[in-house]
């Protein structure tokens, strides 16, 4: 195991592969973020050859699953632990290495997707300048970063999250390391209040669950999923204007 500084902590990775399938939180983000990649495919779509997708920090998976259904998806992550996971779903194309030194050429790829990585960066620049190196010219990122310092908490500590950020010092670093932005929004507005009352809650109270993705009820763990990724009919239309998370579509453009 990796003992670089973003990487998270080792319990993590199994309690994200037992319950990345299911859980609300995941589930609904799967589905917003389908909406999003749906729009890239098309925008880039080539009748020669299925679009190649990287996504870096892939974890344990679950999201390269889900790449996997738009062309030839590809993970890379920083921790050996969670590329075993990968493999453990039948996932092979997969490999070690980090975000701010990616094992690929120039160019390599039309999509690279970031979910929830660049807050674990100790130079989040390094690793978006990365990200837009491997993109052929015309390529797409779709990147997706927690939002508000003020909503810090337990997942954020144990996960190694280096910052959260307010949107527009988000894009400010995308543009810096020469991306031009074509969408930016939050996302997850739906469950603002409760995990903002929550995270009080668990500072004032001083509860420390492993994770806080073992705090869920299981019985409205469906309606809850449903509920978050509704979200996703209303950014097909329109942005919000806060949220849990942040969602940027950016493009290389030379």
């Amino acid at each position: 195991m990796s003992d670089l500084p973003h990487e998270m902590q080792q319990h993590t990775y199994s309690i994200m592969y037992e319950v990345e399938g299911t859980h609300w939180w995941f589930a609904g983000r799967r589905r917003i973020l389908e909406s999003f990649l749906e729009r890239i495919i098309t925008e880039l779509h080539s009748t020669d050859r299925k679009p190649r997708l990287l996504d870096v920090g892939c974890g344990t998976g679950a999201n390269l699953e889900m790449l996997a259904r738009f062309g030839e998806a590809e993970g890379v992550d920083v921790s050996a632990d969670a590329l075993a996971f990968c493999r453990a779903r039948g996932l092979e194309r997969v490999s070690l290495g980090a975000a701010e030194k990616l094992p690929y050429e120039d160019g390599t790829f039309d999509v690279v997707t970031a979910l929830d990585v660049v807050e674990h960066l100790d130079d989040d620049l390094a690793g978006l300048s990365e990200m837009r190196r491997v993109l052929r010219k015309d390529g797409r990122a779709l990147f997706f970063v927690p939002a508000f310092m003020f909503l810090w908490g337990v997942q954020d500590d144990i996960s190694h999250h280096r910052r959260r950020y307010r949107l527009p010092q988000f894009l400010n670093t995308v543009r810096a390391a020469g991306f031009e932005i074509e969408r930016a929004t939050y996302a997850n507005l739906t469950f603002f209040a409760p995990i903002l009352l929550g995270r009080a809650l668990m500072r004032v109270t001083g509860l420390r669950p492993a994770s806080e993705n073992n705090i869920t009820v299981s019985s409205l763990n469906g309606l809850f999923g449903r509920l978050f990724g509704a979200e996703s009919r209303i950014l097909r239309h329109t942005n919000l204007p806060f949220g849990v998370s942040a969602i940027c579509v950016a493009r290389r453009v030379d």
